[in-house]
């Protein structure tokens, strides 16, 4: 029986082997270097998300929530990193554009569910000063302020959020009243705001 010959890509690939070693990495203990754009495990960057919910919206397996925290008076972004697929729609669509970040980290590896899986961000809310319900978050507010510069001007709740940021201004309480056109500088949730631009519908 004629036995094959090994042909001259198998030949390069031994002598390769003999004086570079071999292909396999010695991972676990010596952890290989990963491309810049590799997706590893999403991080927060804390200073850089304002919760905005843009990424709870994306998520296709719903690894991300946003949940409003009455007591402590914060709106919590959660990302659950055990249904994560690393897909990077979150990081993609993030309004701040740097509040998501893929690390390098890429040893996922778990025997079973542990509480460093979830990982998340607070921001105080911000409350409508008619209704008394939150709306948004105050690094929202600001990060628009901030974003749209002078215009800002032509927004109460967006001029206001600054003012209370600089010290110049102070909150108002709640209001136990309706909606009415003296209300208008105020920071208002967006349906207290057109009910008090619309404010013949309360019939005065």
């Amino acid at each position: 029986m004629r036995v094959p010959l090994p042909k001259v890509r198998e030949l390069v690939e031994a002598v390769r082997a003999v004086v570079k070693g071999p292909f396999t990495t010695k991972f676990p203990a010596k952890v290989d270097s990963v491309h810049p754009n590799f997706r590893g495990i999403l991080k927060f960057r804390e200073e850089k998300c304002i919760c905005c919910g843009a990424c709870t919206r994306v998520c296709p397996p719903r690894a991300r929530e946003i949940v409003i925290d009455r007591e402590k008076g914060v709106m919590r972004n959660i990302h659950h990193a055990d249904r994560c697929i690393y897909c990077g729609q979150c990081v993609l669509y993030c309004t701040t554009r740097e509040g998501i970040y893929h690390s390098q980290e890429f040893d996922t590896a778990r025997t079973e569910r542990s509480p460093d899986w979830e990982t998340s961000v607070e921001k105080e809310l911000a409350c409508c000063e008619v209704c008394g319900e939150p709306f948004a978050t105050k690094a929202h507010l600001l990060w628009i302020a901030h974003k749209v510069g002078d215009l800002a001007n032509s927004n109460p709740t967006l001029l206001l959020s600054l003012y209370q940021e600089l010290g110049t201004a102070e909150p108002r309480s709640r209001g136990d009243i309706q909606p009415y056109r003296s209300d208008t500088m105020r920071i208002l949730c967006p349906e207290c705001r057109r009910k008090t631009y619309l404010a013949e519908e309360w019939g005065y």
